[in-house]
């Protein structure tokens, strides 16, 4: 949503503090908040004109009208005050049809004055501009400001002046007023623009000898543009209608969304209620409302909500969770139902999206069951079918009732079975699968279709009118026919997937050449990337900077802008400059209102046709499609995109577009043009410039509207049926019905759908469109029938003459998709089972991410998981970061050290300083380890003695791995050593190998005093106590782990933080090149070359 309430407060508090105006306006932040929680010896200490000063308080919630319902108190006395609020504050009241606790009030100065100094003003936006209106008499007997006030249009990008208010608005002011309101009301409307407000109003405005004193005041905010107006905003809090509570899951559900790029948005209506939903798409959660409203369920729904934009399975579960934990709070004698329902997706995975509903599901299993909750399913989308069988497996499973339908289904035939007003059928019809578009055509059922060219097609391309240069406000006709079979568009940004669908979309409809002739992506350099045409591989071009994309592609006239919501604006009006654009789809949502309207008025200006904002786009079958329009291939074939049929449509939502796609080619021969406008509240273009279009186009035989609350264009449509210039049959539905059952206001999933006034509802509308001869259904649900009674009128008169399918070429599937629906199988090139990071959390071992931080396992822990696959004991944890830390560093000296130091006095970067160090480890350096602990272990598994061990390796002429050193001996023993002896015997539940090593080590040294076990030796053979003995491991495991050389990995892994150590000393120290002195160097060179 974009334009949301305000507190009073919050919008007075933004009015003070960045207002720009002569006019004085008095009482700044003169105002103090009270609720249950309010001291009022502290409000007091804060305020302390609270005590000398006549008040007025009013509760601050978003009541309209407050003066009238008895809600203001005037005139008072901090104490008049609070006996004021005693019979108020927390008490339950009627405002209209909404029942509300009046829990939060704001008091401020009483402001003595005549009811001549009372005004009116206030501010709004229109897709034109922005009204200013004003009354020369304010106050709670205003009446109809509409009819009464003063108005003045300030255009997009236009200034407003002084003397223009004086002009237009003040006519009727007193004379000696004009100057200080002019000047105020230009302040007002600069910081309207300057915050993004989308509505501002103040009545009363009292203007007295003292200066402006802003009384009362409501006021809305453009939401989406938070990135820009965050620094002056702050943290805005914006207060639920009056009549709903605030809970604590909507906060969430919008935290989740604001961290998102998909869409979750939750609105709870009535907690106690049977019926919840669980809705994907903004579109389609309106329309699932208004049909269990239509059948009786409005007092029963608990929740209005959406999930869309390809949730990832981890938001889903969130989302979902949330849900089932509110639903199963509260019995209901009835028992209580979940919609899971949803239009055909265009680009989301409903299987991955229903893995995170089925994970909630499980968890919750206890509580639906108790609750005795029955699930409703209905989807279609890429991988539905999947989805489908996932969410159906659960309900046998778990002992739910989970009833689950496709695409074969009506999308709202579940509301009536789940409020028992149809039969569930036992076997729903099965779909046909993802996959089948492998498969010959010809196999399928075939619709008698219209094989009619469209007369466009016949040349080559469809020139628009070349560019001209406009006077500002004046508009380029627009071309009637945007797609032809030899479109080529652009693609702004690095959509790869949406890339690939529009050229199968292209392939199948049996285009020549691709309809993307280059894609445009700011973020990297010129260069190709590779995608597939139908079996072949090809290049496009990407391209850093527009122009350059502009100057090698003059014959493109289409952009499809996939910039983000911060980069739509500049990156359009960017596109604009180029005259060779006659078409722009903007995908984004959440474009800024004021963004918006000035592309819309440069596109305007210029003769270029927007689709979009916050839209899939458009398609037109068998020419040319948008992005993700229209679905993948299964949903292209099944509903006949490939071709051309005879009904043209409209619709705001993207979802519902392809719900579109599918009723049409059900009951026609199919869809010949399909366009989402979008669903802010305002769209680049409106309803009447496709259904004019349409109007205008000989292979449109009959025209489909989907239209919803909101806005006001539909009545066009209605009036230009009336004056016959629409003549082809329209069949049209709003949704959004249900908001006038409603007690209170609900914001719908689009932008755009919320109405503001009597003649923007649905039911408004539709009964508007029927009474103006346009074909309006019941409800949705009979939408498709009514589609079908006029389609097979036309057949019947003969305006529309079928004709038999013709089948499409096949196209191969992705190979990733396919390995996704499991239709396929291959080995993998490698195989891992230490660590997985494709799901929502890493996993180390099984162990995620965040129980390794919970459980505190630590550094040692963490090696267990990633190396020995084990969750150790704490103290085999502790011995392992022991000893890292006591092999970390052994001085300068060490040829690792020393390799590591010289190769830094080199230059070189740590990477290649590190590995020069590491190279040295081995037999002689380090590596004694894995060594040691092999040759010990294999002589006591043997069953030798101490003295028979020493005296073979005596007589083979080996070295004992582990024994010796150059510097510690028995009389100076290494105090690593020590340490970790002491560690081992206090811990270990057992140390016979190590004990066996020491008995060795009492004969070596008393050989030689240095042949001691030194700390490689006594690491190797207490590692394998440790595997042997931790009851982890069994002993072939234990022994395998030696065998493959893990426990060298423990001297490079600890050593590698010394040799950092050195490396970073080395640079700190600034050390130019090492060369090694002549007199360390004994030079023995062979005699004759001496002489």
């Amino acid at each position: 949503m974009s334009a949301k309430a305000i507190s009073e407060q919050t919008g007075k508090e933004y009015l003070y503090k960045y207002i720009c105006t002569s006019a004085p306006v008095q009482n700044r932040f003169r105002y103090a908040n009270v609720t249950t929680e309010t001291d009022f010896q502290r409000l007091t200490q804060e305020h302390p004109w609270l005590l000398t000063e006549r008040l007025v308080v009013k509760p601050d919630q978003l009541i309209k009208r407050r003066g009238k319902l008895g809600l203001v108190g005037v005139n008072l006395d901090l104490n008049g005050v609070k006996e004021w609020l005693k019979p108020r504050l927390m008490k339950e009241t009627m405002v209209g049809k909404a029942k509300g606790i009046l829990k939060n009030f704001l008091i401020e100065p009483f402001v003595p004055h005549k009811q001549t100094e009372e005004f009116y003003v206030c501010i709004y936006a229109a897709r034109e501009g922005d009204y200013v209106l004003f009354h020369h008499e304010g106050g709670v007997d205003v009446g109809d400001v509409d009819a009464k006030a003063q108005k003045l249009l300030i255009g997009v990008d236009e200034k407003i002046s002084e003397d223009q208010v004086k002009r237009e608005l003040l006519t009727k002011a007193p004379n000696d007023k004009k100057a200080i309101l002019a000047s105020f009301i230009v302040g007002l409307f600069n910081l309207y623009e300057d915050l993004f407000f989308t509505y501002l109003e103040i009545n009363p405005l009292v203007v007295t000898k003292d200066g402006v004193y802003v009384l009362d005041m409501a006021a809305k905010i453009d939401a989406t543009a938070d990135y820009i107006c965050k620094s002056k905003w702050g943290d805005v809090e914006f207060p639920p209608p009056f009549g709903r509570e605030a809970y604590p899951e909507e906060a969430y559900i919008a935290d989740l969304d604001a961290k998102s790029g998909a869409s979750l948005k939750l609105t709870l209506l009535n907690p106690r209620g049977r019926i919840w939903t669980m809705v994907a798409g903004g579109g389609a959660s309106v329309v699932y409302s208004d049909t269990i409203c239509d059948l009786g369920g409005v007092d029963e729904l608990a929740n209005y909500g959406e999930y869309s934009g390809a949730p990832s399975e981890q938001q889903t579960y969130d989302y979902a969770k949330t849900i089932l934990s509110l639903m199963t709070r509260e019995k209901h004698p009835d028992g209580k139902v979940l919609i899971i329902g949803g239009s055909i997706a265009n680009f989301t995975n409903v299987a991955a999206t229903f893995k995170g509903i089925v994970r909630a599901i499980r968890d919750c299993q206890g509580p639906l069951k108790e609750h005795e909750v029955t699930i409703f399913v209905r989807r279609g989308g890429p991988n539905y079918q999947e989805g489908l069988r996932v969410m159906g497996e659960v309900g046998k499973t778990t002992g739910i009732p989970i009833h689950v339908f496709g695409t074969e289904t009506h999308m709202t035939a579940i509301v009536g079975m789940a409020l028992g007003h149809r039969p569930i059928p036992n076997q729903p019809p099965v779909a046909a699968h993802t996959a089948n578009f492998l498969l010959n055509s010809s196999s399928s059922t075939s619709t008698p279709t219209s094989r009619r060219k469209d007369p466009s097609e016949n040349k080559a391309k469809v020139e628009g009118s070349p560019a001209k240069k406009v006077k500002t406000g004046a508009s380029v006709t627009k071309a009637s026919t945007l797609f032809t079979k030899h479109t080529k568009a652009l693609v702004w940004g690095m959509q790869t997937r949406a890339v690939q669908g529009m050229l199968d979309f292209d392939y199948v409809c049996s285009r020549e050449e691709p309809s993307v002739s280059a894609l445009i992506y700011p973020f990297t350099g010129d260069h190709k990337q590779k995608f597939y045409w139908g079996h072949k591989e090809i290049l496009i071009p990407v391209y850093k900077n527009m122009s350059d994309a502009m100057r090698k592609h003059p014959d493109v006239d289409v952009l499809i802008s996939f910039a983000s919501l911060r980069s739509a604006f500049e990156s359009t009006m960017e596109t604009m400059q180029y005259p060779q654009i006659r078409t722009i789809a903007i995908i984004a949502e959440g474009i800024p209102e004021a963004h918006t309207r000035k592309i819309i008025k440069a596109a305007d200006e210029k003769g270029v046709t927007l689709i979009g904002p916050a839209t899939v786009g458009g398609i037109k079958p068998g020419c040319f499609k948008i992005g993700n329009t229209g679905g993948m291939l299964d949903n292209i074939l099944a509903s006949k995109l490939y071709r051309s049929g005879s009904v043209a449509y409209v619709s705001r939502s993207g979802g519902m577009s392809n719900e579109l796609n599918n009723i049409i080619s059900r009951t026609t021969d199919g869809v010949f043009e399909g366009v989402a406008i979008g669903g802010d509240r305002y769209p680049g273009s409106v309803f009447t410039d496709h259904v004019l279009r349409y109007q205008d186009t000989p292979g449109v035989k009959m025209i489909v509207v989907l239209g919803e609350i909101g806005g006001t264009e539909e009545y066009k449509i209605g009036q230009a049926i009336k004056q016959s210039r629409i003549t082809k049959p329209v069949v049209s539905w709003c949704i959004g019905t249900c908001a006038t059952m409603f007690s209170s206001e609900v914001q719908f999933g689009h932008a755009g759908a919320c109405a503001n006034q009597a003649s923007e509802t649905a039911v408004a509308k539709n009964k508007a469109l029927k009474e103006a001869g346009a074909y309006v259904p019941k409800s949705f649900d009979e939408l498709g029938e009514i589609i079908k009674s006029v389609y097979d009128g036309l057949v019947s008169k003969g305006v529309i003459q079928p004709a038999e399918e013709v089948p499409p070429p096949t196209v191969p599937m992705d190979y990733s998709w396919a390995r996704e629906l499991g239709l396929i199988r291959k080995p993998a090139s490698f195989m891992t089972s230490i660590c997985d990071e494709r799901g929502q959390e890493l996993l180390y071992a099984g162990m995620p991410i965040t129980e390794v931080f919970k459980s505190e396992i630590g550094l040692g822990g963490t090696l267990g998981l990633l190396w020995f696959q084990r969750r150790l004991p704490k103290y085999a944890c502790q011995f392992i970061e022991m000893c890292l830390m006591v092999t970390a560093d052994h001085g300068p000296a060490v040829s690792g050290a020393h390799n590591t130091i010289v190769c830094a006095r080199a230059g070189k970067d740590l990477i290649s300083s590190l590995t020069s160090g590491l190279l040295t480890i081995g037999d002689r350096f380090g590596g004694a380890l894995d060594a040691a602990a092999k040759q010990f272990s294999h002589a006591f598994d043997s069953g030798m003695l101490p003295m028979e061990f020493v005296n073979k390796m005596k007589k083979d002429g080996k070295l004992i791995m582990g024994i010796g050193h150059r510097v510690k001996s028995i009389n100076n023993p290494d105090m690593r050593v020590q340490i970790l002896k002491d560690f081992v015997k206090q811990n270990f539940p057992s140390s016979q190998l190590l004990d066996y090593a020491l008995e060795v080590e009492k004969i070596t040294t008393s050989k030689k005093p240095n042949l001691i076990l030194n700390v490689d030796g006594f690491i190797g053979v207490t590692f394998v106590d440790l595997l042997r003995t931790c009851g982890g491991f069994t002993r072939d495991e234990a022994d395998e782990f030696v065998e493959i050389g893990a426990l060298n990995g423990i001297f490079v892994l600890g050593r590698s933080m010394g040799f950092i150590g050195h490396y970073l000393d080395q640079k700190r120290l600034k050390q130019g090149l090492y060369r090694h002195p002549w007199d360390d160097i004994s030079y023995v060179l062979p005699e004759h070359m001496s002489m």
